[in-house]
């Protein structure tokens, strides 16, 4: 069930009516139906895994208790360890098993030595990564006592199955999230009227940026040996902001319908392609997760203590362990390895905190560099992502190769593909609406809301792409 499907339209309004018309008049009965209704959104994707995910929560839930409970510090550490363990070998062999085996045997074949691997055949469980982060962060925080454990177990799980951000996120934290499920909620009218505007302005960036840019950039990329410069440039440039308008379009859904239902998620996006260094795009692109990181990984690990040599350790790691996160193939991999080698010129000088506020542009030569600096970010993003669109490190530095060895850059692909011009005309468009409203978390409400509302609506029905409901970038991570 996507959230840009007919049966979501259905389902959400269903569980909202119910929620503060029927089960409005307790925490725990508002609770309960956000569970069972997150529950059945689960089950849509596979019933099977369903068991999966209650089985991690009650995992969590458990040893939280018994670490917090525990005066003994082996104690302690054998219940933290079990539950990280189990965590992380449930994502290794649902995510990883596949690609480590085959790697193996890959290695094996190039010393001559024949292998057949065994390798599983089922499917990644919908949204692994992001509950098992959840439950990760909730117990680590326990063990070094910033929490306490919770005791209630429909709030809890709730914390980690929560509908709106079970399958792709925002990671959250149980400091922000559990004090909110553990209160009952009264219902807001404002706060519901920016929830239905963030989620207007998700499925604007979804079916209408994202689901169109994503015909033509798949088109590129799987012919790409056949096309010129030009053509790769905009293939780059298409899949950019196919997957910006999929994952901040998502992340806005998740935000705007959990104001409908009175809770507040962490913000993901914050507009990552008006930064003006990498480092900067970090702190504006999947915001939680590199939060995460920072907290439960580089900090852990030193930080940004001691010398420049342990920094830069530092920095590789987290970035090539996030490229893993997202998925089990050496292209993820080197597209967090180059997103480290870009953020280490900043590191080196200490630059990478240059930038903390939003640009602000007039017209003057300063404004000049910075938005110089705004549009080479963005190229060097768009570079990255070649690795993370491509099928293999091979097609990737092949189609990079094509673009600056092929040498043509007449208007191929926009001459031979409809409505090309006419998408990046939409594209324009839509740069110049976020730019506009840069400083506010959608660009709906405000002044002549409704009228906004009413431009997006007629957006979504003239130019959204409906016909396969396709599914979220993110989901398979």
């Amino acid at each position: 069930m996507f959230f840009n499907s007919l049966s979501f339209a259905v389902f959400l309004p269903i569980v909202f009516l119910f929620y503060w018309f029927v089960f409005n008049k307790t925490k725990s009965s508002q609770n309960l139906l956000l569970i069972l209704a997150s529950y059945y959104f689960y089950s849509c994707w596979d019933w099977r895994f369903l068991f999966l995910l209650v089985f991690s929560t009650f995992l969590d839930y458990y040893t939280g208790i018994q670490i917090e409970k525990s005066n003994n510090d082996k104690t302690r550490k054998f219940w933290f360890w079990l539950s990280i363990g189990i965590n992380l070998g449930l994502l290794g062999v649902f995510k990883y098993y596949n690609f480590f085996a085959s790697s193996f045997a890959t290695l094996l074949s190039d010393f001559g030595l024949k292998s057949s691997p065994f390798l599983l055949d089922v499917v990644l469980p919908v949204g692994i990564s992001f509950y098992t982060f959840h439950g990760l962060s909730y117990v680590i925080d326990i063990y070094k006592k910033r929490i306490k454990a919770e005791y209630n177990f429909v709030d809890y799980s709730l914390f980690v199955s929560y509908f709106p951000l079970l399958v792709a996120g925002p990671i959250e934290r149980a400091t922000h999230l559990l004090p909110q499920v553990k209160v009952k909620r009264s219902f807001d009218y404002e706060k519901a009227k920016q929830g239905l505007f963030q989620f207007i302005w998700g499925l604007v960036k979804k079916v209408v940026i994202a689901d169109t840019c994503a015909t033509y950039a798949n088109a590129i990329f799987d012919n790409y040996s056949q096309m010129n410069s030009w053509s790769l440039i905009l293939g780059a440039v298409y899949f950019a902001f196919q997957i910006y308008g999929d994952f901040s379009g998502y992340s806005d859904m998740a935000l705007g319908m959990s104001k409908l239902f009175g809770i507040d998620l962490l913000r993901n996006f914050n507009y990552p392609y008006f930064s003006r260094d990498i480092a900067e795009f970090w702190r504006r692109w999947h915001i939680s997760l590199s939060s995460w990181f920072k907290d439960y990984l580089y900090i852990p690990l030193g930080g940004s203590k001691g010398g420049k040599s342990q920094q830069i350790r530092n920095t590789f790691i987290i970035f090539v362990v996030s490229g893993f996160w997202h998925g089990a193939n050496w292209t993820y991999l080197a597209w967090g390895f180059i997103n480290a080698l870009y953020f280490l010129p900043l590191l080196l000088r200490n630059k990478n905190r240059s930038n903390i506020e939003m640009v602000q542009l007039e017209w003057n030569f300063a404004s000049a560099k910075e938005l110089l600096h705004i549009v080479s970010t963005f190229a060097l993003a768009c570079l990255a992502w070649v690795f993370f669109r491509a099928k293999s490190i091979t097609d990737a530095v092949l189609y990079i190769k094509r673009v600056f060895t092929e040498g043509s850059f007449t208007s191929q692909y926009l001459s031979n593909e409809r409505y090309n011009y006419e998408l990046l005309l939409m594209i324009g468009l839509f740069v110049i609406v976020e730019w506009n409203n840069r400083f506010k978390e959608e660009p709906i409400s405000g002044k002549n809301s409704w009228l906004r509302v009413s431009l997006a609506v007629a957006a979504i029905l003239a130019f959204g792409t409906f016909s396969d409901y396709k599914e979220f970038i993110y989901f398979q991570f």
